[in-house]
């Protein structure tokens, strides 16, 4: 009996690796990630090289090595996340893919999450074909998450590098090696569509960091000027192409969409937003 409940516990595993792939496939997904060299740096080695540099260096450094594919290999694994809503009176169905956990560097068994400035996030989501999370997404990826964690607000030298590390490693405490779709451990760096009629130019946009109860820590601020960064910043990358009952759309004419945008946006203004990159 045990040697029919393995195999069909293999099959069942199987089954949803399959899914999961079938429906990347039919969203077009491409993988433009390139493969981490065996001589990458680790985590560790970032950071030290990272104390060294001033901000903009940092971000620099960012940059170079997660578009070179620095980062561990379960960022690689997407995880679908459904949502539904009822457009001119009948059930709509959005599935979107997005990465298990915040943009980091490093391998597997040594990695750092990275907090940076939204003009690098989008640089790095351009290259990959992925865009930000908007705060409606942040919510549902919470919903979804299989490992869900109390915030842990830190008070002194927040734009500080080793506060960045600092936090990294309490969050490592929390998660105790568990693996999946995790949240509730930073704040994201998002976009909506209300950036693009703010007076205020030159702003990054920040919400979520959720609460056990669901309820987020940070409501959506763009209060901070672009280059700020603290380590409560996070960034979640989503594939660019959203399914539409089984039907593919670029992430941009959803949010375009007067009807569909709500699948992915709950704010008054959905119209699709990208940060300024030079």
């Amino acid at each position: 009996m045990l040697k029919y409940k393995f195999i069909i516990a293999i099959i069942l595993a199987f089954s949803i690796i399959f899914i999961s792939c079938s429906e990347l496939r039919k969203a077009g997904y491409v993988d433009k990630i390139p493969k981490r060299q065996k001589y990458a740096l680790s985590g560790n080695e970032f950071i030290e090289k990272a104390r060294k540099l001033d901000a903009e260096q940092r971000e620099k450094l960012i940059l170079e090595e997660i578009c070179s594919g620095n980062f561990p290999n379960f960022m690689r694994k997407l995880v679908t996340i459904k949502t539904m809503a009822i457009i001119d009176g009948k059930f709509t169905e959005a599935k979107y893919f997005v990465m298990s956990d915040y943009l980091m560097t490093g391998s597997d068994d040594d990695f750092i999450r990275l907090p940076m400035q939204p003009k690098t996030a989008q640089k790095i989501a351009d290259e990959f074909g992925f865009f930000l999370s908007t705060p409606k997404i942040c919510d549902d990826i919470y919903n979804n998450a299989k490992i869900k964690l109390e915030p842990h607000p830190l008070s002194t030298a927040r734009d500080n590098f080793d506060t960045f590390v600092q936090h990294n490693k309490i969050i490592e405490n929390q998660r105790r090696q568990r693996k999946g779709l995790i949240a509730g451990i930073k704040k994201d760096v998002v976009i909506t569509g209300a950036m693009s009629k703010n007076p205020k130019t030159g702003r990054v946009v920040i919400y979520g960091w959720h609460n056990l109860d669901g309820k987020p820590v940070q409501p959506v601020y763009s209060g901070h000027v672009d280059w700020y960064v603290d380590y409560s910043h996070g960034i979640r990358l989503v594939y660019q192409t959203i399914l539409i009952n089984g039907k593919p759309m670029n992430y941009c004419d959803v949010l375009n969409d007067d009807k569909l945008s709500i699948l992915l946006c709950n704010e008054d203004d959905c119209t699709c937003f990208k940060y300024h990159v030079e």
